[in-house]
């Protein structure tokens, strides 16, 4: 299903169909080091991890991370809201596979998902969070409009906590 479409994107709802690619997004050293290790192995797993995790949220929730990918159809990242039960807002997220990095997607993605917070999902507040070494995506977040409200530490991991109100 399609959520939303930019000048040069496509952001759809992941299916298990997308597999391969979240088994290979998920293992980038990027999401790795900066986002964590979700424990993705294989497909399967990818697949698990699809149903569970993203699914669920766009049933619960009616939101989750969406697939990136350009208008011929390459899946090249993937941006959308995220539901953390230690904050009240949606905080934004978003990753791409090193080939497709510093080419615009991210802010053009991240840009529209926030239009569609605000519009569609009637957002009024969202948060992003970060590892603290994580600059690229610290300079994203600045360039979208959020603003920086210090460390935090919600499950014992520090991280720099973003936020920007409509």
């Amino acid at each position: 299903m399609i959520i939303l479409q930019t000048k040069q994107l496509v952001l759809r709802a992941l299916t298990v169909d997308d597999a391969r690619f979240i088994n290979s997004l998920l293992n980038t050293p990027k999401f790795l080091k900066y986002i964590g290790d979700r424990n993705v192995r294989n497909d399967e797993d990818a697949r698990e991890f699809i149903v569970n995790r993203y699914m669920a949220s766009y049933a619960s929730n009616g939101y989750g991370l969406w697939a990136v990918e350009t208008k011929d159809g390459t899946p090249v990242g993937m941006c959308g809201f995220v539901k953390r039960d230690y904050f009240d807002e949606p905080d934004i997220g978003f990753a791409f596979l090193p080939e497709y990095e510093r080419k615009g997607y991210g802010y053009e993605s991240a840009a529209a998902t926030m239009n569609y917070g605000r519009d569609t999902l009637g957002f009024t507040k969202v948060l992003a969070i970060t590892s603290l070494t994580n600059d690229a995506s610290v300079r994203l977040l600045e360039k979208l409009g959020f603003t920086d409200d210090g460390v935090i530490e919600p499950q014992g991991e520090k991280l720099r906590l973003f936020s920007y109100t409509y």
